[in-house]
Order: C-alpha cells, then sequence, then structure tokens
C-alpha cells in the first residue's frame, strides 16, 4: 500500500551519497525519511554490481511513499596518479629535485612513473602540480620527451597511486575513460536521472557524454578545475546542472579563492535557470561525531542563503558513522535559515531577468502574482521540466508543485529548488486543468478552502515548450468529495 508523506516543508534539496554506511534498503529509507530528495552513486568505487541493489532500493522506496525520487549517478572521470613505489612510501624532501617519467618501474625517493603523456604536453616551465590532495607541491624545472623534473616546495609522504592535480594548465585529457563509458551504458541501462561528469573543462567535455545519454538522462557538470572557471558560461549553457565540487576546486585554487568562486558559480547557474548543487565537506566532523561544528553549520546556511538548489553529504552519509543524523541536520539547518526573516530578500540578491519568451514572462508574472494574491502555491503542468525550472529560478515563496505526465521529468526534479513532483496523467482541456490543480492542491495539503494557487500550462495540452496559460483559482475545499485517486 502506498504511503504518501507530506511534500517537504524546506525549498533547498538534499542529495546523499550512498556507500557502505548507507548500503542496504532500510538505512536508504531512514535517509529519506529524514530529509534526502536524491541519492548519488560514486562510481569511483566498488564494481557495477555493486551498485544494481542500490538502484533497486530507490525504486522500491519511490513505489512505496509514491515520490518519484532523484538517482544522480557521479562518473570518476579521467583521475591523474603517479605509480607505485618499489619499497613503500617515499619521503620527499623540501629544496630537492624529484621526477616524473613515463618509465613504468615502480619508483623510489628519486623518480615515479605518471602514466599520462597528455601532461607531458602541456606543461610549462614553473607549472605546479600538486600530490596527494595538495599536501606535497612540486614545481616543474625541466621538460623533456620522457620525464619531468620537479623542485620539491612542499614535501611529504608519499605513496602508491596517489591522485595528481595540475591547476596551472588544462591538460587535453578526453572527458570520458573507457570505464566512465562503460558506467555510464550501466547507469542508462538502470534508469539514473542525472548523470554528473567530473573534471570538466571546457565546454566541449560535455560534448560526448550528451551524445552517449541520448536524452535518458540530464547531464550535470562538476566544476571542481580552475579551467572551467574561465569557461562557466559556455559549460552552463550546455549542461542541465552544475556542481560545485569543492574537493578538487579546493586543492587547485588557494582555499581564500574558493568562496568567491562558489558564488560566482551558483549566481551564474541560477542566472541562467540551471539547478546547482554545492559539495564536499559540508558536514564533514559528523563522519565521526554526531554533531557538525558552528563552522559547518554557517557553511551549509550560506549555501542556502545564496540560492542553491541542493546541499550534498559525501562521506557524511556513504561512509560516516551517523549518516542518518548527517541528513536530518542538513534539513533543520534548512529549515531554520528558510524560517530566517531576512531570507527571501538574501535570496533575492542575485537577479534572474527573464528571457524575453512568453514561458518565461509568465514564470515572472506568476511569482508576482503569487505574492499579490497570498497564492498558497505555484502548480505547473509540464513534459519536459522547462516550465517548472523556469519558475524555480524566480525564488517565489510558496511550493511549487510539478505534475507531469513523464516520470523521467518528475524523477529530475529532485534537484530542483522548491520542487515537488508529482507523476499524473496529463490533461486535455482548461477545465480538467483547473479541476486537477484544485485536486492536487487539496491532497497535498498545499491549500485549503478559501485559499487561492497560480496554475501555470500550455495551450495545446501535452506540447513540450507551449506554456502560455497563467490562471489563479480558489479553492472551495470540496474539490476530494467523491473523487478517487
Amino acid at each position: 500500500m502506498t504511503q504518501y508523506l507530506p511534500v517537504r516543508g524546506r525549498k533547498v534539496r538534499i542529495l546523499a551519497t550512498l556507500g557502505p554506511a548507507s548500503a542496504t534498503p532500510e538505512m536508504i529509507g531512514n535517509l529519506f525519511r529524514a530529509g534526502a530528495d536524491a541519492f548519488r552513486i560514486n562510481m569511483s568505487h566498488g564494481t557495477q554490481a555493486d551498485r544494481i541493489p542500490l538502484f533497486k532500493s530507490i525504486r522500491a522506496l519511490e513505489k512505496l511513499h509514491g515520490r518519484p525520487t532523484t538517482i544522480l549517478v557521479d562518473l570518476q572521470g579521467p583521475k591523474l596518479r603517479v605509480g607505485t613505489f618499489a619499497n613503500g612510501p617515499v619521503t620527499l624532501v623540501t629544496g630537492r629535485n624529484f621526477q616524473l617519467d613515463l618509465d613504468p618501474r615502480p619508483g623510489d625517493e628519486h623518480r615515479v612513473c605518471l602514466p599520462h603523456r597528455e601532461v607531458f604536453q602541456a606543461l610549462e616551465i614553473g607549472s605546479r602540480l600538486l600530490l596527494d590532495d595538495g599536501k606535497l607541491v612540486l614545481r616543474v624545472a625541466e621538460i623533456g620527451p620522457q620525464a619531468i623534473t620537479t623542485h620539491i616546495e612542499v614535501g611529504g609522504v608519499l605513496s602508491d597511486k596517489k591522485g595528481l592535480n595540475v591547476p596551472d594548465v588544462v591538460v587535453p585529457l578526453a572527458a570520458l575513460t573507457e570505464k566512465d563509458r562503460s558506467d555510464l551504458a550501466f547507469a542508462i541501462d538502470q534508469g539514473a536521472d542525472w548523470i554528473a561528469l567530473s573534471f570538466v573543462q571546457r565546454p566541449e567535455d560535455l560534448a560526448e557524454a550528451r551524445r552517449l545519454i541520448g536524452g535518458k538522462a540530464a547531464l550535470l557538470a562538476k566544476i571542481e578545475k580552475p579551467a572551467a572557471l574561465d569557461r562557466l558560461e559556455g559549460i552552463l549553457e550546455l549542461a542541465d546542472a552544475v556542481m560545485v565540487a569543492r574537493g578538487d576546486l579546493g586543492v587547485e585554487l588557494p582555499p581564500e579563492a574558493v568562496p568567491p568562486a562558489q558564488k560566482r558559480i551558483v549566481e551564474a547557474a541560477r542566472a541562467l535557470g540551471k539547478p546547482v548543487v554545492v559539495a564536499t565537506q559540508m558536514l564533514e566532523s559528523m563522519i565521526k561525531v554526531p554533531t557538525p561544528t558552528r563552522a559547518e553549520v554557517s557553511d551549509v546556511a550560506t549555501a542556502i542563503y545564496d540560492g542553491a538548489d541542493a546541499v550534498m553529504l559525501s562521506a557524511e552519509s556513504a561512509a560516516g558513522d551517523w549518516p542518518e543524523e548527517a541528513v536530518a541536520m542538513m534539513d533543520r539547518i534548512a529549515h531554520s535559515v528558510e524560517g530566517d526573516r531576512g531570507y527571501t530578500a538574501r535570496l533575492h540578491f542575485t537577479k534572474t531577468d527573464a528571457d524575453p519568451t512568453t514561458a518565461d514572462a509568465l514564470a515572472a508574472a506568476a511569482f508576482d502574482i503569487s505574492k499579490t494574491v497570498s497564492a498558497k502555491a505555484i502548480i505547473c503542468y509540464t513534459t519536459s521540466g522547462s516550465t517548472a525550472r523556469r519558475i524555480a529560478r524566480e525564488r517565489p515563496d510558496v511550493p511549487i508543485l510539478v505534475l507531469t505526465p513523464e516520470m523521467d521529468t518528475a524523477r529530475q526534479m529532485g534537484l530542483l529548488w522548491g520542487t515537488h513532483a508529482v507523476h499524473t496523467r496529463d490533461v486535455n482541456s482548461f477545465e480538467e486543468m483547473v479541476a486537477k490543480a484544485k485536486r492536487m492542491a487539496l491532497r497535498y495539503r498545499l491549500a485549503k478552502g478559501g485559499e487561492r494557487v497560480v496554475v501555470m500550462a500550455g495551450v495545446p495540452f501535452g506540447t513540450p515548450g507551449s506554456t502560455n496559460v497563467l490562471h489563479v483559482v480558489r479553492l472551495t475545499g470540496d474539490e476530494l468529495k467523491g473523487y478517487q485517486s
């Protein structure tokens, strides 16, 4: 029997990463009930076979609660790594030289293999190389066809297969590795709603992923390279959403440069009406303890005040000791921020000018009208989701109820600010549109008798991109009487 849950009492979405600490159906259900709107499946760890039960558990949960639930599959991307060492970890001493080369033999304290010829082609004298999430810093002194000589600026211990970041140049790596292509095909077969592309550097990086997805999922670009900031607007134009991936971005940028970059990405995405997710270390201390630091709470709150569509938990929910508590804490922070009297004013610091189209003009009008007549919700009929995205860009004070005949569209709404999606049959007439909007407003307790809702749709009905109707409806409270869903 379907156990309908009420509409979330907040606008920002919560994206929870699944992992060893949250891989059981019971825990996934607990995370959902604690506030998770969407689930991230990270393909950097484990096997494809390990992921199949996660998909099944989420879809079973979706059926149980009658609520379309979002699955985002995060591809590993072209991660650069050094090779192995002959006798275990080595210590790189500050001030000495260290060689990176194409020799596949195990390394020592003087050299190690770097099996990425593309890096050799891209580097310049003076370029920085960051190892092990930026803990070690090398500066390029000489570049040869088979080896790079570097000067160790910040030394430390280096072990097998540690990651390498190259912040100062664009490395001509393919955005998708062979593993990524296989994982992407697997994700589409399993019914993923969003595909996250890692280490995007330029708009062109999105082209192959878009082609392979073939319209079967939406595409999110992770902004974690400084080069991506230089071409942010072009990336946003081609992506369906973006993520402020502060992990690698925080390695390659100076720490003090990350907050301005985050604000810039959020503002640019909001201006274009593209969902934006803020991620990494949001409640990091909750990996080990049941409460966050005050600084972490402030960090989450800042992203919400800035108008991010979603905030994400990584290791907190994937591998931590308190996954359910981390989701519940993020939910409480969101409720607190959105209940602040100054929240709306802060939210609208970012200008989101409407494009010169009928649909955008109506979305802006729906926002204004909902305030003027004190409407309790904006209800939109949509096939592709574009109407919902236009309304969400305006950041209205009231919930956005999205009614769509497309389950794929309904599921993708889990990353879109302020929305509650319902998969339902399309309507065929103006009268049916009004009647269904009234019923849904009552069923989901968004309004009651005597209150108004704003309805947006397109005529002819069922035609994508035809939004041209805005209607204000007053409920009587009797609309559900005698109606069988």
